[in-house]
């Protein structure tokens, strides 16, 4: 019975630790999001998942969000929002309203879109999942940021 029991909290940690990597670099509150963005003159990167439930958020996660290729780019030219419909695990009541709503202002309709946006909420870009692992997906937003230099 105790082996069971051992298993039991074993895999509970397993599945209630941070679905992302580096998570802690991924802010939740979109407001906090653009203050950040205004005053470090960055872009916001805002992932729109369904972290534990989604099969190409899960891929796009582990091909790109949690490398450090793509965390070393972001952390120097962008604000990163992860704005999650997690099934499996609760976010905090006024997360979930701030995401249900920051859904229907940008019309997102699927998982995961990626929206980058100015720090007034401007969307500059949309994408969602793109094969090529990080050195594509940084490609890309260098490409972005070209287009969108002030």
């Amino acid at each position: 019975m105790s082996k069971k029991l051992c298993f039991l909290a074993i895999v509970t940690m397993f599945v209630s630790a941070p679905i992302f990597a580096g998570e802690s670099d991924w802010m939740t509150d979109f407001e906090k999001a653009k203050k950040t963005a205004k005053e470090k003159n960055l872009l916001i990167l805002a992932d729109f998942s369904g972290s534990d439930w989604c099969g190409w958020c899960k891929k796009l996660n582990k091909e790109v969000f949690s490398t450090s290729e793509f965390q070393s780019f972001a952390k120097k030219n962008f604000v990163l929002l992860l704005v999650d419909f997690p099934k499996m695990k609760q976010v905090p009541e006024n997360v979930a309203k701030q995401n249900n709503e920051l859904q229907q202002k940008y019309g997102v309709r699927g998982y995961p879109t990626v929206i980058i946006m100015d720090a007034d909420g401007k969307v500059l870009d949309t994408n969602g999942y793109q094969p090529g692992g990080a050195a594509n997906y940084v490609k890309y937003l260098k490409e972005v940021l070209k287009k969108n230099k002030k």
